[in-house]
């Protein structure tokens, strides 16, 4: 049997757990908008056309921020056509993913889904097609209380209150040539920066995100960042990060150990946005948004035929996760919160239907994935400060990052307790964890420890099985000293207190 230890102290702090690291996304992608959050015509739908039993399972899974209108998606988009009469929207041919889109939501009902999901609205700006202008009127529209063109527009659209969007990204993916409007680094660093200037004129305290790397595999990766920077360092708060993963040539153990890219990918935009920093002399910090992140099977839907004609709302991307999935994904939840002192937000790719937890057939059910289950737990427990917890752990050779540890963990503590977050990512065997806990105090106990785990390390959930793969009881609980034991291929919470 493996055997791996850690040690819990509160003084190991690395930063406030930060709630907005639990945010998804919703694009105007596929089924992720239509037939996804909204379906007027659904069993469930309310008066507004959204679907309950999807904002249910939205609450249920804690997300605090939901990024929108994309992706790819926003580098076309015109603002101005999801707004007013839903009779007179036009539609449009959507270049990022070969669809007609009808507008029938826009910003102004995604701003009311995020009230009655209880989310912050994390919006983005077209910077491929469009630009300053464009900004600035998306910003007036959404955030001026009244008395202007645009303020009093939105009030006479039915949203008398401002939607108090406090968070923006500059455009999207712009290093990357599939963008509408692609750019190098010197000329989007140009106009973020301009765009940032001009929408702090407005409002100085916005939350603004520069384009990062598509992926640390870019060609530009770094040399883009670096150059980015150097044009918006002192206009932005943060630079983002995207990265995607999925289990390739049947190399289980490489997949399951995919945060170790990740880790690789903040610590380098970390080192790049400091140095860039310490040149132009400036005591601010550049915080990481990891805005698009998850495990998607890139792979098929690259070697799949293109689309024929222009459909609405197609299923497109509808990964379906298995196991060894959902506990690849625990790793990476894991890494977020490992980094959580510069790493202060986060966006899970995507939130329905689109590589997504949640998944729904149109006009019927609705279920979780099982990556729901990682994100709902980390989400739901992760609480107080992030605690290093170094774990001491056998390894295990990978083809694609050499040796790594078969044990990943981090730990948040706070007055309610302390959680342990960990991974066991031996496909061969249970691994016993001993936790050192003295740090907390005497009598300090395991008062719960769930598994998500199954046999088959590629069983999923269906709608017809949707509980197959959940978090169950591990009873494999020792108190003195402390030791739980860790299935293979599992995804693990033990609180304590």
């Amino acid at each position: 049997m493996h055997q791996a230890k850690l040690t819990l102290d509160p003084a190991f702090r690395v930063a406030p757990v930060r709630r907005r690291t639990f945010g998804t996304f919703v694009e105007h992608l596929g089924r992720c908008v239509y037939t996804g959050i909204y379906e007027p015509d659904h069993p469930t739908a309310d008066d507004d056309g959204f679907r309950r039993d999807v904002l249910g399972l939205t609450r249920e899974l804690g997300v605090s921020t939901v990024r929108y209108p994309g992706g790819n998606f926003v580098s076309g988009y015109r603002w101005e056509d999801g707004i007013g009469p839903r009779s007179r929207r036009p539609r449009r041919l959507d270049l990022a993913w070969h669809s007609t889109e009808t507008n029938e939501v826009g910003v102004d009902e995604f701003a009311r889904w995020c009230r009655k999901a209880g989310v912050e609205p994390m919006m983005a700006v077209n910077l491929g097609t469009r630009g300053i202008a464009e900004a600035l009127d998306l910003l007036e529209y959404c955030n001026h209380p009244s008395g202007t063109a645009l303020s009093d527009l939105r009030v006479a659209n039915g949203s008398k209150e401002p939607h108090g969007i406090r968070m923006w990204c500059l455009g999207n993916e712009m290093d990357g040539p599939w963008q509408t409007g692609h750019k190098t680094a010197r000329e989007y660093g140009r106009l973020a920066a301009e765009t940032a200037r001009a929408m702090r004129m407005v409002d100085p305290k916005l939350d603004l995100v520069a384009c990062g790397s598509s992926s640390s595999g870019m060609p530009t990766f770094g040399a883009w960042e670096a150059e980015v920077l150097e044009e918006t360092y002192d206009v932005v708060d943060y630079v983002s990060c995207h990265a995607y993963y999925e289990e390739k040539d049947g190399d289980l153990g490489s997949f399951l150990a995919s945060s170790t890219d990740m880790e690789y990918f903040i610590s380098s935009v970390v080192a790049t946005a400091d140095h860039v920093g310490a040149r132009l002399k400036s005591r601010k910090k550049i915080d990481v948004s990891f805005d698009e992140w998850n495990v998607w099977y890139l792979s098929r839907f690259q070697n799949a035929e293109p689309p024929t004609g222009w459909p609405v709302a197609p299923p497109l991307l509808e990964d379906h996760y298995h196991l060894a999935d959902a506990v690849a994904f625990g790793g990476l939840l894991i890494t977020l919160l490992r980094n959580s002192d510069r790493v202060t937000a986060a966006s899970l790719a995507q939130l329905v239907n689109v590589i997504a937890p949640i998944m729904t057939e149109p006009g019927g059910r609705a279920w979780r994935q099982t990556t729901f289950h990682p994100f709902a737990q980390a989400s739901r427990y992760a609480a107080g400060e992030v605690l290093r917890v170094e774990p001491v752990s056998p390894t295990y050779e990978t083809k694609v990052y050499g040796e790594v540890p078969l044990l990943d963990a981090v730990a948040t503590h706070s007055g309610e307790g302390t959680t342990v977050f960990a991974v066991n990512r031996s496909a061969d065997g249970p691994l016993e964890l001993e936790i050192d806990a003295r740090a907390l105090g005497g009598g300090t106990r395991v008062v719960e420890a769930t598994t998500l785990t199954d046999p088959d390390v590629y069983a999923r959930n269906t709608a017809d099985e949707p509980d197959r793969i959940v978090p169950r009881p591990n009873a494999d609980v020792e108190h003195d000293p402390l030791r739980v034991l860790l299935p293979p291929v599992s995804w693990n919470v033990i609180r304590l207190a």
